[in-house]
């Protein structure tokens, strides 16, 4: 199959990495840091944005990595209905980009992220932040990388919950407190649960095409109807871990504005059946899971935010 390349220019280097969706990978930072100034009534403005930098690059490169090797193992090619949320970028595909301008424009996204969290290493001095930022590295890379493709071994969903949810928000806290405890926990769990959610329902329209490739998802292993229940059920379990947090000071406002998101997930979970969602151009729930996200984070942030500002 021949394709067209055209010419690299800045702007589509941007748009090979999906930029809209990388607030997904700011928001456990905000949540985390949020976290961090609600412990100790002071913040690093610098240290956020630094952490919030590196995560975006290192997302971003890691959503280019993933184009270029789903094109090696034919996924994207084989994908009849890729959709606004799944199925990749297409550039490699539509020859906008070429497979090797892709793969060093992904090296490009995680080396620029590596530099930015070797300066934050450098200023906090800290082993911790380090190991972090190697997990969050190795895993964006081997996510659908050779020789591990962790993705396509029936741990991505799981992976990325780590990666964007429990990693992020426990290592921007300790930016800003300089501690490790367990206050982290509950919040870190709901935006890890919350991405989660948004993977999942992203794997739906891509089953045929992930079937025939061999990329084993939680779709392709488990089935529709098992992982429709797993979605509803784990959509439940963040407002469970929502009420936990209001036994918390400190995380009371957090866990009672992230209640307030329920009506998103009922919308969501009522979106999310069966049948629609793997039907073409029915993305329903996947644009209310991906909202719930960002609003669930967002109160998340806020509520964390309360209690030093009425201070």
């Amino acid at each position: 199959m021949g394709v067209r390349t055209l010419p690299v220019d800045w702007r589509t280097i941007l748009l090979a990495s999906r930029p809209q969706y990388l607030g997904a990978s700011a928001a456990p930072v905000l949540v985390g840091s949020a976290l961090g100034y609600a412990a100790t009534d002071g913040f690093s403005v610098g240290l956020f944005l630094l952490a919030t930098l590196s995560i975006m690059a290192l997302h971003g490169g890691a959503n280019i990595i993933n184009d270029y090797y789903d094109s090696l193992s034919r996924n994207d090619w084989v994908n009849e209905h890729p959709t606004p949320f799944s199925g990749g970028r297409q550039f490699i595909q539509k020859g906008i980009l070429s497979p090797r301008a892709t793969l060093l424009a992904g090296l490009g996204y995680l080396a620029f992220g590596v530099a930015v969290g070797l300066i934050i290493v450098a200023l906090t001095q800290s082993l911790f932040i380090l190991g972090i930022g190697v997990l969050g590295v190795l895993g964006a890379f081997f996510y659908t990388a050779r020789p591990l493709q962790l993705g396509y071994r029936g741990v991505g969903e799981i992976l990325i919950g780590f990666l964007f949810g429990i990693l992020p928000v426990f290592g921007s806290y300790y930016l800003q407190a300089q501690s490790v405890d367990w206050l982290p926990l509950l919040p870190a769990l709901i935006v890890a649960i919350l991405i989660f959610l948004v993977i999942l329902i992203n794997e739906f329209p891509d089953l045929p095409a992930d079937s025939q490739v061999g990329k084993r998802t939680m779709i392709v292993a488990l089935g529709i109807p098992p992982c429709v229940l797993i979605y509803r059920a784990a959509m439940i379990a963040t407002y469970v871990m929502a009420a936990l947090m209001l036994a918390e000071n400190a995380t009371f406002f957090a866990g009672l504005f992230y209640l307030l998101t329920l009506p998103f997930a009922i919308f969501a979970m009522r979106a999310a059946t069966p049948g629609d969602l793997v039907k073409p151009g029915m993305y329903r729930a996947n644009q209310l899971t991906i909202l719930l996200h960002n609003v669930g984070s967002v109160t998340l942030a806020g509520g964390l935010l309360v209690p030093g500002l009425v201070s």
